[in-house]
């Protein structure tokens, strides 16, 4: 039994839903495509583990990696006050050799 290990099964639960918020499409992560990674928006407080199995769990991939950012808010300018945008968390994730994520169909 040891040495036959089963992977466990993860059922979707509703802090996957909250976890990948929506995907970044831009020039740069677009470019990220052509090498397996896919881009999403994620909370600030989420952690790689949770990331990597929502991902795997909502998409039925396989995750070879997850990097994250967290790109800080600029200071901008509404007339004459002062305003900050929020703080945006941002996950890459690299996906297994042959897998893909069509960001254009939703879930």
């Amino acid at each position: 039994m040891a040495a036959a290990k089963k992977k466990e099964k993860v059922e979707i639960a509703e802090w996957m839903y909250e976890i990948i918020r929506e995907p970044v499409v831009t020039e740069k992560s677009t470019m990220g495509s052509a090498n397996g990674q896919v881009t999403f928006k994620v909370p600030l407080s989420a952690s790689k583990p949770k990331i990597k199995t929502a991902v795997e769990t909502l998409f039925k991939v396989d995750v070879t990696k997850v990097n994250t950012l967290i790109q800080k808010g600029k200071v901008k300018r509404f007339k004459a006050s002062m305003g900050k945008r929020s703080d945006v968390k941002k996950a890459i994730v690299t996906l297994g050799e042959g897998q893909t994520i069509d960001v254009g169909a939703g879930l």
